[in-house]
């Protein structure tokens, strides 16, 4: 009888450890999963009276809590940023993990996108976008991410022309397309897309993305005084993700854009798998 107990307590045992790597303390792959996201344009580490906003952003995002963060208009090293390195800066008060994507250089230094990710970054790849000789060079900042259950996810930070004439954001938006029509994994793009919804660039981004805040289109722009919605989170495939919530922040000093955060949930696909 004593072999016996000894026995099962040891079945038991197995059977708890063999629980327990298949997702004890975590989400398991395959349940619903929520990613916070956020997309801030941060006017190259200025606010509104001429001074730095790094302070101000990082303590924005450490409100917030977010789990991924497209940034735009990041500076790296340049001289009006007294050759500081913007997402270095930010990843250490955010104690998030940065990726820097180069747009062109500039003031000595460099120019462009930054992400900043709270869980391990698999890979990056800094795509350019097509522009015209006169405009500034701009680029797609893509990141692959390993959440909490092990699920994927490619996260990309953007920011398209901002010229009147919307030829080079139409071009912009062409690539964007071409780049991510055909990945296998879940998409979430986030950024400055200096477009206004029923724009011919947004119309032609969401034959393929869907965007958060579909029903509640909230301005972004200017930060002081908001007329404009040209900050988006969008995602794709359409049926992978469910949008729980959205928001608008109210800051008018840290930059001349407010930041726009979502939660999103990450759905299992017809398999039950999260990738």
């Amino acid at each position: 009888m004593k072999t016996f107990s000894i026995a099962l307590r040891t079945l038991l045992v197995i059977l708890a450890v063999s629980v327990c790597a298949g997702g004890c303390g975590g989400a398991k792959l395959g349940s619903p999963t929520r990613v916070a996201i956020l997309t801030y344009n941060i006017y190259h580490g200025e606010d509104a009276n001429g001074g730095s906003n790094l302070d101000a952003v990082a303590r924005i995002i450490n409100s917030l809590k977010p789990d991924l963060v497209a940034l735009q208009e990041v500076d790296k090293k340049t001289t009006r940023t007294k050759g500081l390195d913007l997402t270095a800066e930010l990843s250490k008060r955010t104690g998030m993990h940065g990726v820097f994507g180069k747009a062109m250089d500039y003031a000595g230094g460099e120019y462009g996108e930054a992400v900043l990710s709270r869980y391990p970054v698999l890979y990056t790849k800094n795509n350019p976008l097509p522009h015209s000789a006169k405009a500034e060079p701009r680029t797609a900042l893509e990141v692959q991410i390993e959440l909490p259950n092990g699920a994927k996810i490619v996260f990309v930070g953007t920011h398209l022309d901002h010229l009147r004439d919307q030829s080079n954001r139409m071009k912009q938006a062409r690539r964007i397309m071409e780049l991510y029509e055909n990945y296998d994994l879940p998409i979430v793009l986030a950024g400055d897309l200096n477009a206004v919804l029923g724009s011919d660039p947004m119309n032609l981004l969401s034959r393929q993305w869907s965007y958060a805040a579909q029903g509640d289109p909230q301005p972004t722009a200017p930060s002081v005084r908001p007329r404009r919605k040209i900050d988006y989170i969008m995602y794709k495939p359409k049926d992978r993700w469910k949008v729980v919530e959205v928001r608008v922040i109210d800051e008018k000093v840290a930059s001349d854009h407010c930041p726009v955060f979502s939660v999103l949930e990450l759905l299992p696909d017809g398999k039950g798998k999260n990738r």
